[in-house]
């Protein structure tokens, strides 16, 4: 049996922060000690002093661009740049080419990640205006859940029947997550500012154009059909103010059947970003008020907002050029989301303890995910090591994503990931990936 040893780290886990270490036998924490105990024999011991040891990051909602799109990414590429981001598991959305919407897609996808994901994997089925009887086999047991786009984005899924929505509001068990923005105004606003601008229009108008309104309308309508229907639903990169009034920030996360996540760039950027770094930071749904950030960040701490996510996205960085019609939206975030998460805390905007709730502990309740999302003897060792003492600046020399870009860049932060687990095994290791470790296919307990 191969066993690890992590000695004298400072622990950060389930809200409490600790001087500890952690013994892993194969791909297993097999026990956490409180203090500096003597190291038991171990194949291998690490000794982490001044070192901070956290769970890995799951991340809820990434576009890893495969099948389809692999110029702009793949599971191999993106899920090295994820777990040298502390990234442990990923969920990959199902807008790839073609999209994850049969059973058939959806086993590729899981075959295709076990042969070169480098995180553990999963993969979000998705629903169209006409595939509901594919949805029905599903196995709850294999899928975090059914992606729904409520509005238009990378890839042709919107779903916009009111008949199709009240059938799979109404019978499938399954998480329905979705991406709210009310289509038919985001329409009308295109149209009112072009005719008043012209088509040239810069990225100035995409907070405009999709806008809060648009965003609280469609989450509104999802979560009035999911309540009527007893769905389980979860809303997808919230990025408004006026959308938190809809949330629940008093029944525990295990009772509520509206969930809601938040992204790294919405916590991080605001409007004002646009004149420094225009389309890099075109996302849907768009970076919007400094307000609404302000309101986001004391929803995670309130617990308004139950997860915090990526929606990583690469794009090449000539997909990005142009105007605000022809400038592809989203961005890379996966390798930079827990070093910005960490850099806020130190900021006193989010405590570390609830970044770890809110980047690992929930989502892994959420989806009611197998043993994962903790430091806990019997859970799976996926765990990440921080150095909070070395700073570093991200630069086109140390970013991994296959897109060679990232709207950090020239960002200078004071934690760096050092070392990943992976079911046990040392993924990543200070700048060094180790190419022949996969990761696993996450099982959930529905």
């Amino acid at each position: 049996m191969k066993t690890t040893y992590i000695h004298n780290a400072r622990i950060i886990n389930e809200g409490k922060t600790f001087q500890g270490s952690v013994l892993i036998e194969e791909d297993k924490i097999a026990a956490v000690y409180e203090g500096t105990p003597p190291p038991p024999h171990a194949d291998r011991t690490i000794d982490a002093e001044g070192k901070w040891l956290l769970p890995g990051v799951i991340d809820d909602q990434v576009h890893f661009r495969e099948p389809g799109l692999t110029h702009k990414g793949h599971i191999a590429s993106e899920s090295q740049a994820a777990v040298a981001g502390g990234v442990t598991t990923f969920m990959d959305m199902p807008n790839t080419k073609p999209p994850t919407t049969s059973l058939a897609q959806l086993e590729w996808k899981l075959q295709r990640a076990a042969e070169t994901s480098a995180a553990n994997y999963s993969f979000f089925f998705g629903g169209t205006n006409d595939n509901i009887n594919e949805i029905q086999k599903l196995n709850p047991k294999r899928v975090p859940g059914l992606k729904l786009f409520l509005g238009s984005s990378t890839g042709n899924m919107l779903v916009d029947k009111a008949e199709t929505l009240e059938r799979i509001f109404g019978e499938t068990p399954l998480l329905i997550a979705v991406h709210a923005e009310k289509e038919d105004i985001i329409r009308r606003n295109t149209e009112y500012y072009t005719q008043l601008y012209g088509n040239d229009l810069d990225i100035s108008f995409h907070p405009l154009i999709r806008s809060a309104e648009a965003c609280y309308a469609s989450s509104s309508e999802a979560i009035e059909r999911a309540t009527r229907l007893g769905s389980r639903l979860h809303i997808l990169h919230l990025s408004t103010a006026r959308e938190l009034t809809l949330l629940d920030g008093k029944t525990p996360l295990q009772e509520k059947r509206i969930t809601a996540e938040v992204c790294v760039h919405h916590l991080w950027f605001s409007e004002e970003d646009y004149l420094r770094l225009a389309n890099r930071i075109k996302w849907n749904p768009s970076i919007k008020t400094s307000a609404d950030r302000q309101a986001l960040r004391e929803a995670v701490n309130r617990n308004l907002i139950d997860i915090i996510a990526t929606d990583h996205a690469p794009h090449l960085p000539v997909e990005k050029e142009g105007n605000y019609h022809t400038a592809a939206s989203g961005g890379p975030l996966v390798q930079h989301s827990l070093a910005a998460m960490l850099e806020m805390a130190s900021q006193g905007i989010f405590t570390y303890e609830k970044v770890v709730e809110k980047t690992a502990h929930q989502p892994a309740e959420l989806f009611r995910i197998d043993r994962r999302g903790y430091i806990r003897p019997g859970y799976y060792a996926d765990i990440v090591l921080i150095d909070p003492n070395t700073p570093w600046t991200v630069s086109p020399h140390n970013i991994l994503y296959q897109c060679g870009w990232s709207p950090f860049e020239g960002q200078r932060f004071h934690h760096k990931i050092w070392k990943t687990f992976v079911n046990g095994q040392l993924v990543y290791d200070n700048g060094q990936i180790d190419n022949n470790i996969r990761g696993k296919e996450v099982a959930y307990n529905p």
